[in-house]
């Protein structure tokens, strides 16, 4: 300790170090370590050389604003305007558990928790859920038309193992709505991005097809079948609570026979249900095993209205994010491209693969369309590269430990989310107390004239 308070050079290659000095037993010494934290990033990225041709009017800023003994996570990628922020900015949805080292049991619940930064970041308990993993959190998404106070997230019954969607309000701090189907218990998959609509798929097949991703022991209709007609992509109404089945497995397998005979063979899944911005257009991936991980892996498109279902042969790798109209962001090979899914071609690229080393990586569009993030692990660490389409100026982030949990079930993926304001990005890491906690990178630039 004596060389780190001596050194500045080793608090920049080694930021957490130092808030060793503080600790982390009350609220003031929190919010102490977090200025810490705050600082030394600050100092980091702005005292160190420039990384390859990065652009020197963007700096980045970072807070760690959760800390231990217990475990502070969002979940899911920012893909088509997962926003952890609500629409005034002040609060940050976030979830707690007392553990990280395996994945929960059917009974086990975890704190939903709302992060107040208007109130050094207090974090305060609203509710529980009991259908929630590592990756993906519980699949929180601020409801469109009431983006300040309404947020989903996913849930089981305790008695029937039945999963089910929530619907929240935090001025009135009770639920005001669950959507419970008896006879298809399925959990939100992803949300209009203007409201209206959010998709629902079974997350107890998941958990026997796709673990990382489900929900363990939650009640499975469709054990025994590789691809049943009762079960698929749903869409559900809000307002209403009206479900219907938007694209069943059969269907899919249908679409899908002509050019990949195994879909016959497999027990078929879905993989990242994504509305565009205008939400006409839905893009999925149809996955599927049987013996080896992975034989069907086929990217879709559907409207919400059931027509227009699309297999595509152009394959668009990694965790692809809708950008304007049509297009979609995605990998193919080592460059990040445009794919415009009604031309069912490639219509442009992202920065070069100097810049975007793995394209393949977790990826998100700013709300204001002006940014782009890419998200990447390496050796040991998470990094952002932080991208502005109007003139191709980028900056890369200070690396976010993970820990020991590089892969399988429990890794600490990328998963960057923007803000409402397209300034800013949570991102998750693992601290030197051994938790799994919550940062914010923040953007400073001298912009130019906004994308258009």
């Amino acid at each position: 300790m004596k060389n780190t308070q001596s050194n500045p050079r080793s608090l920049i290659q080694h930021p957490f170090r130092a808030c060793r000095l503080l600790p982390c037993s009350c609220g003031r010494a929190r919010r102490l370590r977090g200025a810490v934290y705050f600082f030394l990033f600050v100092f980091a990225v702005h005292g160190i050389a420039a990384f390859g041709s990065e652009s020197v009017n963007l700096k980045l800023t970072v807070e760690q604003i959760t800390f231990g003994p217990k475990h502070h996570f969002f979940g899911y990628i920012g893909q088509s305007k997962t926003i952890p922020w609500d629409a005034g900015g002040r609060y940050i949805l976030a979830l707690r558990v007392g553990y990280h080292d395996h994945m929960p049991e059917p009974g086990d619940a975890a704190e939903v928790v709302l992060i107040d930064t208007e109130q050094a970041n207090k974090v305060v308990r609203v509710d529980q859920t009991r259908a929630w993993n590592f990756q993906q959190g519980t699949m929180f998404y601020w409801n469109p038309a009431s983006a300040k106070t309404q947020f989903f997230f996913n849930d089981r019954d305790p008695d029937t193992n039945r999963i089910y969607t929530v619907l929240f309000d935090i001025r009135k701090k009770k639920r005001v709505r669950e959507f419970r189907y008896s006879d298809t218990p399925v959990g939100n998959s992803g949300v209009a991005q203007k409201g209206g609509a959010f998709l629902a798929i079974n997350y107890a097949r998941m958990a026997r097809l796709r673990p990382v991703t489900g929900y363990p022991g939650a009640f499975d209709w469709t054990v025994g079948q590789k691809a049943p007609d009762s079960d698929g992509i749903f869409i559900i109404d809000p307002q209403s609570g009206e479900k219907r089945l938007l694209v069943s497995f059969k269907k899919l397998a249908d679409l899908v026979r002509p050019i990949n005979q195994d879909v016959d063979k497999a027990s078929l899944y879905i993989n990242h249900t994504l509305w565009n911005r205008n939400d006409d257009r839905i893009y999925f991936y149809l996955r599927g095993s049987y013996k080896s991980p992975m034989r069907i892996n086929v990217p879709c498109t559907i409207k919400p209205d059931g027509t227009g279902l699309t297999s595509h042969q152009t394959f668009i790798g990694g965790h692809p994010e809708w950008a304007q109209g049509s297009r979609i962001i995605g990998q193919q090979g080592n460059r990040q491209v445009l794919y415009d899914v009604d031309k069912k071609e490639i219509v442009g690229q992202l920065a070069t693969p100097e810049i975007i080393g793995k394209p393949g990586g977790d990826i998100s569009l700013s709300p204001d369309g002006n940014w782009f993030v890419n998200g990447f692990g390496s050796k040991g660490k998470n990094y952002y590269i932080i991208l502005r389409r109007t003139d191709g100026a980028h900056v890369r982030s200070p690396g976010f430990s993970r820990g020991p949990y590089l892969s399988g079930n429990l890794r600490i993926d990328p998963a960057p989310r923007w803000n409402r304001t397209s300034d800013a990005i949570l991102v998750p890491g693992y601290t030197e107390d051994g938790t799994r906690q919550m940062f914010i990178i923040r953007l400073r630039q001298n912009a130019p004239d906004d994308y258009k």
